[in-house]
């Protein structure tokens, strides 16, 4: 993997047939919520698609990816080519850190504009641990252990949406 600072390094690219991390749907459904949504690879991008049910307490839908693991401790930013709704996603880093026995994510929001390819940038030091949606005071994120990406769709709308992904780089 390239961890060259001065060329960025390029987590996941979409559109390339090297090997790639896989990528599952994680939903409200664990919480008893009707949302539905997942992941799909189309055209060299990633599909994040569904509908967001705000029945039984729901809300959100997520995909992770899983199967590799990043160092993006070289970087200050996270660079997303995304095409999407409207609607405002979070970009969630997971590490080795738990709350109890459960995954923490390190996250930050970034918003898309209706129909139309934006790259958004994310200062990997202003990702902010939460677990379930609360904020947590630590542990900091490990930069040089990043073993999961995810994209999160938690906005309390509900209805259709759709998020596109090119690729996802560190700079």
């Amino acid at each position: 993997m390239n961890t060259n600072a001065g060329s960025g390094y390029t987590l996941v690219d979409f559109s390339v047939t090297s090997p790639a991390p896989e990528w599952y749907a994680v939903n409200d459904g664990v919480m008893g919520g009707e949302s539905r949504g997942g992941p799909e690879i189309v055209d060299g991008q990633l599909v994040f698609s569904g509908q967001i049910s705000l029945e039984n307490n729901g809300g959100f839908s997520s995909v992770k990816s899983s199967g590799h693991e990043f160092d993006v401790s070289a970087f200050h930013t996270l660079r997303l080519r995304v095409k999407g709704d409207g609607r405002s996603y979070q970009l969630r880093l997971y590490t080795d850190a738990r709350y109890g026995h459960s995954p923490i994510a390190y996250t930050a929001e970034f918003p898309t504009l209706a129909g139309e390819w934006t790259e958004s940038v994310i200062v990997i030091s202003q990702l902010s641990p939460r677990f379930r949606g609360r904020a947590l005071s630590g542990p900091p994120l490990d930069v040089e252990h990043v073993e999961a990406i995810g994209l999160l769709l938690g906005d309390k709308r509900a209805g259709e949406f759709e998020l596109r992904v090119e690729w996802i780089r560190a700079e």
